[in-house]
């Protein structure tokens, strides 16, 4: 996405949005008023979520941690769903926040803390269902673009996408190749259907749109040639645009798919991008058992499989790097020439998200060296100041901290310590809002940018809820 501008803690509320007032909550407590819209205003109410809220809140100890999630973990329900109907079924457009369009990645990862409670709920099956087909749609219309309109028909309306050099489609708001782009509606499709059992949205468009994933997988291993997808941008942002004509740097292909940018929406360096390419593995993988279980597609079942098992296979020979004492570690970044980039940026999937995308177990050895190599300087996206320590990335540039990654370390840890100080951490840089940003400065929480940021907010209820099912002597504590 484009850069956004810094914000100070005093801008509050959500930018352009009318549900900019600060409502009182049952406690009376001015400094604690909930963030929340009335309920009149909330774009979607889900009496299975509100009831998830009440319990997780009475598991909390600290009040200042309790008003945090009521604010955050609803967000997204709260401010960023639209329902409508696309072709007589139903439909469900998610904007990001403060940016009115819809990222494959950030829709799905949005509503993901909700999934294991729509069995119990219709109208978040209804939800639900609406999105799996709509990004069935977006993936019909373009399956490399990163980013949709409301309207399948409208051209885009970022002023930052509109003259970039790429083949733009109506409905498209940004067209940025990234691998997770369509990996993510495939964990949501597949999580939705192993909660519910619900087949409806999975139906003949649905399908279609799946077989244009694996093509556009295969597409881009790039063995006949570089393929369709190119990408240029007239920007002073180098990370905005692509080299070569808008292909990106030279590969061997080797069996991996190629990116052309990470999920951060930053431009690659090298074009095999193994985070993103961990997560196709999974993702196939899931692809394959929808397919056999929904529909006894055996044979695209099949394919999915041996595209996961080619990828993962060349991930092993060209994805790991090894550390002073010649163990393993995955890379960020590869050419399959032998050149390797260590990095971690805070958006998912990198390197210390793995395990929390189901890419690979928690205790996988591999993993466990990245996601400490990158929680350290020898990651140069890694931050440590006076109001925290995390990890950013060329997006919002040096000395800015997501506080996605503070929640992901958090999420990833089996170390009560090492949980609360993230907590600690979490509390301390809201600058007062109430709510997670997308990054602030190291050492001034009050410099921050993206007031609303909804996954970053259902993230960090997300992990509250967790805290509260499997660690809740953290929560009482708290």
């Amino acid at each position: 996405m484009l850069k956004m501008l810094v914000l100070s803690a005093a801008a509050g509320g959500f930018a352009g949005s009318s549900l900019r007032p600060v409502f009182a909550a049952a406690s009376g407590s001015a400094r604690l008023a909930s963030r929340r819209p009335p309920l009149a205003q909330r774009k979607f109410s889900s009496p299975a979520v509100e009831r998830l809220i009440a319990r997780t809140k009475a598991r909390i100890g600290d009040p200042e941690l309790a008003w945090l999630f009521e604010n955050c973990y609803p967000n997204t329900l709260d401010t960023t769903v639209q329902l409508g109907s696309l072709r007589g079924g139903a439909d469900t457009f998610i904007v990001t926040g403060d940016i009115d369009a819809m990222w494959l990645r950030d829709s799905s990862a949005q509503v993901w803390p909700y999934v294991s409670l729509a069995r119990q709920d219709e109208p978040l099956r209804r939800l639900f269902r609406g999105l799996i087909r709509r990004h069935a749609l977006c993936i019909a219309i373009d399956p490399y673009a990163n980013a949709f309109m409301p309207d399948p028909q409208a051209r885009t309306s970022l002023a930052w996408a509109q003259h970039d050099l790429t083949d733009m489609r109506p409905g498209v708001a940004e067209r940025k190749w990234e691998i997770d782009s369509l990996c993510y509606p495939i964990r949501l499709a597949h999580a939705y259907w192993r909660a519910t059992g619900d087949r409806l949205p999975f139906d003949d468009d649905w399908r279609a749109a799946m077989h244009r994933v694996l093509a556009t997988f295969r597409e881009q291993q790039r063995k006949q040639g570089p393929g369709p997808y190119h990408f240029q941008r007239r920007s002073e942002v180098p990370t905005e645009s692509q080299f070569l004509g808008g292909y990106g740097n030279p590969t061997r292909p080797v069996g991996m798919i190629h990116a052309m940018f990470r999920p951060s929406d930053d431009a690659c360096v090298y074009p095999f991008f193994v985070p993103g390419n961990l997560f196709a593995v999974s993702s196939l993988r899931q692809l394959a058992q929808l397919a056999n279980e929904l529909h006894q597609d055996h044979v695209f079942a099949g394919a999915c499989s041996a595209l996961a098992d080619e990828v993962e296979a060349a991930l092993r020979a060209y994805g790991l790097m090894h550390d002073e004492q010649g163990q393993e570690f995955w890379a960020y970044e590869v050419d399959g020439y032998g050149n390797q980039l260590f990095m971690d940026d805070a958006n998912a999937p990198g390197l210390s998200s793995l395990a929390y995308l189901g890419c690979c177990a928690g205790d996988d050895a591999r993993y466990r060296r990245a996601r400490e190599r990158a929680w350290s300087p020898h990651n140069p996206y890694f931050f440590s100041g006076r109001a925290a320590d995390g990890i950013g990335g060329p997006h919002e540039g040096l000395r800015m901290i997501w506080p996605m990654s503070i929640i992901m370390r958090a999420l990833s840890s089996d170390d009560d310590g090492e949980i609360r100080q993230c907590l600690a951490w979490l509390k301390r840089t809201h600058a007062g809002t109430g709510f997670m940003h997308e990054a602030f400065d190291q050492d001034d929480p009050s410099h921050y940018t993206r007031p609303w940021f909804a996954w970053a907010n259902t993230l960090f209820g997300e992990l509250i809820v967790q805290l509260a099912q499997r660690r809740p002597d953290l929560l009482r504590g708290a």
